[in-house]
């Protein structure tokens, strides 16, 4: 039985070689370097997270993980299709590194999952969603969300079976229609997950088919991680919209803000 409330904290990076959408995305140059390397870096300067793991089906994408110190879990052909869902990936991946921790007599206290199309993430959002779940025993886990008023629910449409447009679910299931307004914010602020990150306690895989649809890993109490503009992406047409977010984030061609970190870890050593 696993022993919950252990010792470590590891980061799980998800990415597959083939993508219908967005051939070859996960390596894609993305202020000139392969789009998977942002989450990476971001695990990797986290002072909270003490070991980083990529589960893939791509030698070249394995290549790049281990010059940057993460472990290769292999990803099964069954979970490296078009198909296959994520929950099911994490869900192997934290196995194969639950066992590898207990083998050695460690536990696991919280896994930081991460897609290598996401690159819209940092490490100091990963320490706060740490430091949220620490504060909070209660709460199952800790997920990056994106205000994004313009996609609320109210707005979305279908189109029905006579060629016209329908509210995609009834307005009067989401409020009252007395009280709808063409004001985008009219609702309240409606949050997104962007998929930066989700910091997950283990139970949350133990226990998968009882979290809330869609990411069923992410449990049944979650914890936002505020931020702006995140997005995990599907479409070519999207890469700018990561490139401006990263720049605002203290990113370039030639530098990261994690570059400082480096320095003074060498002068450390």
């Amino acid at each position: 039985m696993l022993v919950i409330g252990g010792s470590l904290i590891c980061a799980l990076q998800l990415g597959r070689e083939g993508s219908s959408g967005f051939p070859g995305k996960n390596l894609f140059p993305v202020l000139g370097r392969p789009m998977m390397l942002y989450p990476l870096l971001a695990a990797k300067a986290a002072a909270s997270v003490e070991r980083i793991y990529l589960s893939t089906d791509s030698p070249r994408m394995k290549a790049l993980a281990r010059e940057y110190g993460a472990e290769i879990i292999d990803r099964p052909a069954h979970l490296a299709t078009g198909a296959a869902l994520g929950e099911d990936a994490f869900m192997h991946g934290y196995t194969v590194i639950r066992d590898a921790l207990m083998s050695e007599g460690e536990h696991l206290e919280l896994l930081v999952l991460l897609f290598c199309n996401a690159p819209t993430i940092i490490a100091d959002a990963l320490e706060d969603g740490i430091a949220q779940l620490r504060a909070d025993p209660s709460a199952d886990s800790a997920v990056t969300v994106s205000i994004y008023n313009m996609w609320s629910p109210i707005r979305a449409r279908r189109v029905a079976g006579n060629g016209y447009l329908e509210p995609f679910v009834p307005f009067t299931a989401l409020a009252d229609p007395a009280k709808l307004s063409c004001d985008r914010d009219s609702q309240g602020d409606v949050y997104f997950a962007d998929m930066g990150t989700s910091i997950v306690r283990p139970r949350c895989l133990e226990h998968l088919h009882d979290g809330l649809l869609p990411q069923r890993w992410m449990g049944q109490r979650i914890l936002p991680i505020k931020q702006w503009g995140g997005l995990d992406v599907d479409y070519a047409w999207q890469v700018p919209l990561v490139e401006y977010w990263l720049r605002e984030h203290g990113f370039s061609e030639s530098s990261s803000p994690y570059d400082k970190l480096r320095v003074t870890q060498r002068t450390m050593e």
